[in-house]
């Protein structure tokens, strides 16, 4: 104890210094939208190379596991290539608002692009993790996140080469969903509590609900695609104070051990986006 007195006493100025320049650096990336947005891109830059490496380390341990996860979604994409390429009805025709994508005028209102993940935090109220995807690739803030099994999160930071994902896993996620069963919507949130359960809130009464159904992303979403898997209902609360249901779901993704992502971009996003808040402003 004696020796650290005697030490502060030595290096007081200097000390006191450091702790000035923190201070100010603190308040000029505070209060400075511009520093804050730079400091933000380096950061992410930097974290992103760090948890590159360590994840280099220990995603070897988990290659059994995530290459049982690729198997199983080989054989869905497979199946969706099959019922995706049908013969054209010359019956009818088919009005569609997408983009062309092949000489088959086949359309494609969404784009995937796959990432691998280089940092996951799991332990706070707020999660998030780090893909090694970022804006020279294409990535921008509000895409969506989606893993072999399921809803990951959506885009919230982005740098260079790295981009930051809010994962389903933080209070601030939130995502509109529908029972697969019988369509009805609710929104997906988490309290905060464990890592494998979300819960689904405005659930009405007079649905039907049993174990085991499942929950996918609804067609309000203007981020994720329909029918993305979200989770199984687990169990659901009839408070008799409410029209509603709160249905606690076991997630589809299990976040601790998720390697690789694709982000999805709707090309129409924007379009949709832009319309509905003009239409909001003309209402005011």
């Amino acid at each position: 104890m004696r020796n650290i007195f005697l030490f502060i006493r030595r290096y007081f100025n200097f000390l006191f210094f450091l702790a000035l320049q923190a201070l100010s650096l603190y308040f000029l990336f505070r209060y400075n939208r511009f520093h804050e947005a730079a400091f933000m891109g380096v950061a992410s830059e930097i974290t992103g190379r760090i948890n590159e490496r360590y994840q280099t380390v220990t995603e070897y341990f988990k290659l059994k596991k995530a290459n049982a996860e690729l198997v199983r979604e080989n054989v869905d994409l497979r199946e969706k290539l099959r019922s995706n390429y049908q013969p054209a009805d010359t019956l009818h025709t088919i009005v569609v608002d997408s983009i062309r994508v092949d000489s088959l005028f086949k359309y494609q209102k969404y784009h995937y692009m796959d990432a691998a993940v280089v940092g996951n935090f799991l332990t706070t109220q707020n999660n998030f993790m780090t893909i090694h995807r970022g804006a020279d690739q294409g990535v921008k803030v509000d895409m969506a996140v989606i893993g072999p099994t399921g809803v990951v999160g959506r885009v919230v930071n982005v740098s260079a080469n790295f981009s930051t994902v809010m994962t389903m896993l933080s209070r601030q996620f939130k995502v509109d969903a529908k029972l697969k069963n019988s369509g009805e919507r609710g929104t997906i949130s988490w309290d905060g509590i464990s890592p494998q359960y979300v819960q689904m809130r405005n659930v009405p009464k007079n649905v039907k609900i049993a174990r085991g159904d499942s929950v996918l992303t609804s067609e309000l979403s203007s981020i994720f695609p329909a029918n993305i898997m979200v989770g199984v209902v687990d169990t659901f609360q009839n408070d008799p104070s409410s029209n509603f249901y709160t249905l606690r779901l076991k997630s589809a993704t299990n976040f601790s051990v998720v390697q690789y992502v694709y982000v999805v971009q709707n090309s129409q996003a924007a379009e949709q986006l832009q319309l509905e808040s003009a239409t909001k402003k003309t209402n005011e």
